[in-house]
């Protein structure tokens, strides 16, 4: 027993060592991870979950002298410097950059000018579990659980999130969000280390050993994972990764409308937010994340709902009284509530700042104000004689 309760203190030390040094990767490398998914279309959770895993966070023997942060070895078209690394056989020739910026930028050069990776661009670029597989398929690296790997890494950090950042927003927008995981969702994506000591006390190094990613230690769930809903345009099933149409019911059937989700709670505007299915208990909700019912139903600007009528985003925490962007555009058949909860913008100030009413019916191509008029802010600001 106390050999179990000395290797999990070490299980601890080295999952917070693991994560806090994830964590720091992520946030030095979002904003380039973002910018270039918006220059060729190479989704950033994919970009992000390689550079974590191929550079061992920043930290692995190649990554430090080559600022190679994907492996990505010579070829014949290469130019520039290189260095000699052991990987599948001796002394093998692989880029070498001077920053970790050029790395990533070539990196998506690479994927997007090279035929074997031409069919990813073709996938829905928030569909990060095909692109990982579409990874291996096209033969960018050799290990058998190589999908498996960023797909993990891509659920434990929430990575999806910086690919519907570079979606939806500009980069400027971007640096506005709240970018920072959340630890305590880390944890509960991760290993219940006292739970499993607890439970199985057979633990042994070898566990230790199956959760490095060269040098990234990445949290093992030992839990089955939950299976979640794909809406499309034209039906709803089940998969393992969430496609969903925030637009509502009613443009449900306009493939331009669709917009991706991660699933679970993620951000907007700064807000706490989860999607829900159509039919979902908003008690339910209320009680899972310890919230009144009246506070649920007043932060999405409902009434006495007992079950959602439509699939829809459900936020947690107040919206903001102000959007990332000064404006939004009607796309078809958009309402004030439903662009005050994709935007996260409290839907009365949204109908103060337009001089509109919650029913006002709007045209497609209309702008929308997420800030104040500027004549509102003169008079907000204008300080006393």
């Amino acid at each position: 027993m106390k050999g179990n309760l000395i290797l999990f203190f070490i299980l601890c030390s080295i999952v917070v060592k693991a994560q806090d040094k994830a964590l720091a990767y992520i946030a030095t490398y979002k904003d380039i991870a973002i910018s270039e998914m918006q220059r060729t279309g190479v989704p950033a959770a994919i970009t992000l979950a390689q550079g974590l895993v191929e550079s061992g966070c920043g930290e692995g023997d190649l990554c430090k002298r080559s600022n190679n942060h994907f492996g990505i070895k010579c070829k014949n078209d290469w130019v520039g410097e290189r260095v000699y690394h052991d990987d599948d056989t001796k002394s093998e020739c692989f880029r070498s950059y001077s920053n970790g910026m050029d790395s990533y930028k070539d990196h998506s050069d690479f994927l997007k000018n090279r035929p074997p990776y031409s069919s990813l661009f073709k996938l829905d670029p928030v569909d990060y579990e095909s692109w990982a597989k579409g990874l291996k398929k096209a033969g960018y690296a050799t290990e058998k659980d190589y999908p498996q790997k960023l797909i993990k890494v891509i659920n434990d950090y929430n990575l999806n999130q910086f690919s519907l950042i570079a979606l939806h927003r500009t980069i400027d927008d971007s640096k506005n969000v709240i970018a920072s995981i959340d630890s305590k969702n880390i944890q509960s994506r991760g290993i219940n280390l006292r739970d499993s000591i607890t439970s199985d006390s057979s633990i042994t190094h070898s566990d230790i050993k199956d959760t490095i990613l060269g040098e990234l230690i990445i949290p093992v769930s030992k839990s089955k994972e939950t299976k979640q809903i794909v809406f499309t345009p034209s039906e709803v099933k089940e998969d393992s990764v969430t496609f969903i149409n925030t637009n509502y019911k009613d443009t449900i059937s306009n493939e331009s409308s669709l917009v991706h989700y991660p699933s679970g709670v993620f951000v907007i505007n700064h807000s706490k937010v989860t999607f829900v299915k159509e039919g979902t208990s908003l008690l339910a909700i209320a009680n899972q994340y310890n919230i009144a019912l009246a506070k649920l139903l007043e932060y999405n600007d409902l009434v006495d709902d007992d079950v959602t009528t439509i699939s829809q985003l459900i936020y947690l925490e107040p919206k903001q009284i102000k959007g990332l962007n000064e404006t939004h555009v009607v796309g078809k058949n958009e309402t004030l509530t439903m662009i005050s909860q994709v935007e996260g913008v409290r839907l009365e100030r949204i109908l103060v700042y337009n001089k509109l009413k919650k029913n006002s019916i709007l045209k497609t191509g209309d702008k929308i104000l997420l800030h104040p008029p500027v004549i509102m802010r003169s008079v907000v600001t204008k300080k006393p004689v």
